[in-house]
């Protein structure tokens, strides 16, 4: 078992700055979770005081339902992976492999075997006598991560390992890694992987589930597609997702049993689905009436055509159009906000243009509407 229970985890420094506010995070056993978040919410400083790096001011840390709080880094079971890769540049990729495990004064025979079946993993057997300085990013960060599967961890930590590699490279790696995760839980080894990033990109696509983080605070765990489809508040809505989620200030505007947002002087109806969502969260409906919110729809949930009326159409000015290929972008203004519609190409042969007008259907369906002080998603 491999399991990581983090429980009222604080970090305070010695000039009085609170770095991480009493979190609590529970972590499966041979579970993916990725810490994610902007600069400076303190995802790593989570994971090294995980990894024994960073001294924990409050709270309790659990690996393997052991308390790690003053347990040394070497003995609790963790292996790190850096973003720098930090091997030895006078070593070969195999003494690089077998360092700690020669450390721990493991058999020749035992450290042969566990660098070579890592080398065979990551795909690296035929780089085993290069030096570090011979070798490419990506074959280096491979590298870094042998490392720390020869060790046999109970749990691996990865700190932002592919921000130094190109776009491409950052995608097969990704893929690499979570490859080597379900390889190593369908041979019955500890595969616990607790991974830090700023790209929700890369989160979405790794996580079995995602911890977003802001300021030291943990805003949302959940599934990725639970983030995206039902974020519990504005900062996680438009913190995930690629465009992100317009988000605009709007009022509340209620007619008996139908209920408006209103932005500028554009109306937007609720579907019925929204309203008894609203209801239950805020209950009397007429509570809502006059009250501003933040209203916010994803870019796939804008369609976009040329001018040709329709209900539910609200005219745009096109600012700036992103042919993506298979789809394509549209920045437009819409009473003065600046929002985005993301349409397949495909899907449409009408000619947007830019610096023309354009009609803009909003799917309701899929609206969120965020309280203006609390920012607590009131429509889920």
């Amino acid at each position: 078992m491999a399991s990581v229970n983090l429980k009222k985890i604080s970090k305070k420094y010695p000039n009085g700055f609170e770095a991480v506010h009493g979190i609590d995070l529970d972590i499966n056993d041979g579970e993916f979770m990725v810490l994610v978040g902007p600069s400076g919410c303190a995802k790593s400083t989570t994971l090294r005081m995980v990894a024994g790096l960073e001294e924990i001011s409050g709270g309790e840390l659990k690996i393997d339902d052991k308390i790690m709080n003053d347990v040394a880094p070497k003995d609790r079971g963790i292996a790190m992976v850096f973003q720098n890769y930090a091997l030895y540049p006078h070593m070969s990729v195999y003494e690089n492999m077998a360092f700690a495990l020669k450390l721990a004064k493991f058999p020749k025979a035992e450290i042969e075997k566990r660098v070579k079946d890592a080398a065979e993993k990551l795909e690296i057997t035929d780089l085993l006598e290069r030096k570090p300085k011979d070798m490419s990013g990506g074959q280096r960060q491979r590298v870094a991560i042998g490392r720390a599967i020869v060790r046999y961890p109970k749990v691996f930590l990865f700190d932002e390992p592919l921000s130094n590699l190109d776009a491409k490279l950052r995608v097969s790696m990704r893929v690499r890694i979570k490859q080597l995760q379900q390889q190593l839980k369908a041979e019955g080894k500890d595969s616990t992987m607790i991974y830090v990033t700023h790209d929700q990109v890369e989160a979405m696509t790794m996580g079995d589930r995602i911890c977003v983080m802001k300021l030291g605070h943990i805003m949302q765990v959940d599934e990725p597609l639970n983030l995206y489809k039902y974020p519990k508040n504005k900062f996680v809505a438009g913190f995930i997702g690629s465009p992100a989620m317009n988000i605009v200030k709007a009022t509340m505007k209620v007619r008996g049993s139908d209920v408006d947002a209103v932005i500028g002087k554009l109306s937007f109806k609720l579907t019925s689905e929204k309203i008894n969502l609203l209801k239950a969260k805020v209950g009397e409906l007429e509570s809502l009436n006059g009250k501003e919110v933040w209203f916010g729809i994803r870019p796939e949930h804008i369609s976009a055509k040329s001018l040709s009326g329709g209900h539910g159409n609200h005219e745009g000015s096109v600012t700036t159009v992103e042919e993506m290929g298979n789809e394509k972008y549209i920045y437009f203004d819409l009473e003065g906000f600046q929002m985005t519609s993301r349409v397949r190409s495909h899907e449409t042969n009408e000619k947007i243009t830019l610096n023309g007008v354009a009609n803009f259907e909003f799917d309701m369906i899929e609206c969120h509407i965020f309280d203006s002080v609390s920012e607590e998603n009131i429509s889920i």
